[in-house]
């Protein structure tokens, strides 16, 4: 029996999943013509998920090495050496995690690169690990493409900003010379936007806007879900349960409270699901998908605490230019431009508060904007219950 799934990997054998076959289909595009891009979205946002499928759909085609950044821990950022040995040992588990030919020489490669990394070899430094990543992709039978999935954990990392400039230099040496062999395409995901890594980690203004990520193509695909695509999930489970729901009036009334967040899309589907039947005013599984149950659904998504809300917070509590600038969109009273140069800006979209409409500022959502009110306004409570 699939469900809805709001923590972690979504797998659409075992959960309820929008259509994502246009998005992976522009993807691969991407990915045939060489690009390097990142996927920056909001905490849960589909990015893990979407690189999973997107690693399922490009397999027959290219070997796909799917790292996530959080498998290496702080110690393996210490040095270049520490780094260059965890990455090594995380792309060879990748790698031999498919089902390739072991006798082929890039097999062989990868597997005296991993004994090399796991006997703690000392003298793998970057220039040594991307020697090794030529020769890799040169023995490939296939063009090799790199994920990096939870970017984010690298973010403070002057290592990384190194990794990044490396990257840079194999794509810049590819580009004069087509022989030149490295990853077909790079694709990093997280949070947090690459471009802005070095201003983290050199706050300075002389390097503020410096970029050892300046190589990559602008990743403007909608991951948010459409009415029509929460529609295709809605009437999926419909097809299992028989609820006798309007699928499109409730596809439209979830849409419009959550602007197709991945999270707060599958979190209303999952409360009606599995939550709210056998309650008074909901006694069977059709009394909860309705415009009634809806409404219920984010009722309760309000006053929980969950793991979104609470990155959220986290990013408020400690950014008191984004705090001021979304109390300025709730309750300036006017219209905001959009001015991404705005470091405030910038961040704000970035997280996920806002999004950008007509060149104006608004909250991406009606659930974050009751919620931000709701803050806000206790706020003001408890300073005024100070006074």
């Amino acid at each position: 029996m699939k469900r809805f799934n709001t923590t972690g990997l979504c797998i659409p054998e075992e959960d309820y999943m929008v259509d994502l076959s246009e998005r992976l289909k522009r993807m691969k595009e991407m990915v045939e013509q060489g690009k390097y891009f990142t996927i920056n979205r909001g905490r849960q946002y589909g990015k893990t998920t979407t690189l999973y499928m997107l690693q399922r759909y490009l397999e027959s085609e290219y070997i796909v090495i799917s790292l996530d950044f959080q498998a290496i821990g702080s110690a393996d950022f210490a040095s270049e050496i520490d780094f260059s040995r965890a990455f090594a040992i995380l792309f060879s588990e990748a790698y031999f995690s498919q089902d390739l030919s072991e006798n082929s020489g890039c097999s062989r490669l990868v597997q005296r690169i991993f004994e090399i990394a796991e006997a703690e070899e000392k003298t793998i430094t970057l220039f040594k690990l991307f020697r090794w990543i030529r020769e890799i992709c040169s023995l490939s039978e296939k063009p090799m493409v790199l994920f990096i999935d939870e970017v984010d954990s690298a973010a403070n990392n002057q290592v990384f900003l190194g990794f990044l400039a490396q990257l840079r230099l194999h794509y810049l040496e590819r580009k004069k010379n087509k022989a030149y062999k490295t990853f077909q395409s790079v694709i990093l995901a997280g949070v947090t936007d690459v471009k802005n890594l070095k201003r983290r980690v050199r706050p300075d203004e002389k390097h503020k806007v410096n970029s050892p990520w300046n190589i990559a193509e602008e990743f403007t695909i909608d991951m948010s879900f459409s009415t029509e695509e929460i529609a295709g999930m809605l009437s999926e489970y419909e097809e299992e349960h028989h609820t006798g729901m309007d699928i499109t009036r409730l596809a439209a009334e979830i849409r419009d409270y959550t602007g197709g967040y991945p999270f707060l899309v599958c979190r209303i589907c999952q409360i009606l699901d599995s939550e709210l039947a056998g309650k008074a005013r909901f006694p069977e599984l059709s009394d909860t998908w309705t415009i009634e149950g809806v409404n219920e659904a984010v009722r309760e998504i309000l006053f929980e605490t969950n793991t979104l809300f609470d990155s959220l917070m986290g990013k408020l509590y400690s950014n008191e230019e984004l705090c001021k600038t979304l109390k300025n969109i709730l309750f300036g009273g006017e219209a905001i431009s959009y001015d991404p140069d705005k470091p405030a800006v910038s961040d704000a979209r970035m997280y996920g508060f806002i999004r950008v409409e007509n060149e104006r500022i608004v909250i991406a959502n009606r659930i974050f904007e009751t919620r931000l009110y709701n803050y806000f306004l206790g706020e003001r409570e408890i300073i005024s219950g100070w006074m």
